[in-house]
């Protein structure tokens, strides 16, 4: 089998403060069909970003993949006055792989009222 050598990577960035998601854990599926595969838990450092892809090279393969950001969580322990009862908890993005040898970014930009993210770069 030939390794590839696509990654993915992400950075979680605190939109109501403006700032990094430092410690905002994640959780990374491989999805094939009905069945979640769990490759890998991992939390963003002070930089939003986490220490190593969460898919490494040589990983990746065609297919349907999925992060689940655990927001609620991380919003929850800022006690942010804005949102005292919360509203998001788990933000589950998934994406489609059509190329292993790529580099796939998956930002999320977070507040306590919503989400946005993109393909970057």
């Amino acid at each position: 089998m030939t390794q590839t050598r696509g990654y993915v990577t992400t950075h979680v960035l605190d939109t109501a403060r403006g700032s990094p998601a430092a410690g905002l854990e994640i959780d990374v599926f491989r999805i094939d069909g009905d069945n979640r595969q769990v490759l890998r838990r991992m939390q963003t450092n002070d930089d939003g970003r986490c220490d190593s892809p969460v898919i490494q090279c040589g990983e990746l393969s065609i297919g349907s993949y999925e992060l689940l950001f655990h927001g609620g969580a991380y919003l929850r322990s800022l006690a942010l006055p804005a949102a005292p009862d919360g509203f998001l908890d788990e933000v589950p993005i998934r994406f489609w792989v059509q190329d292993a040898d790529q580099h796939y970014h998956v930002p999320l930009l977070l507040s306590p009222f919503g989400y946005t993210t993109y393909r970057g770069s």
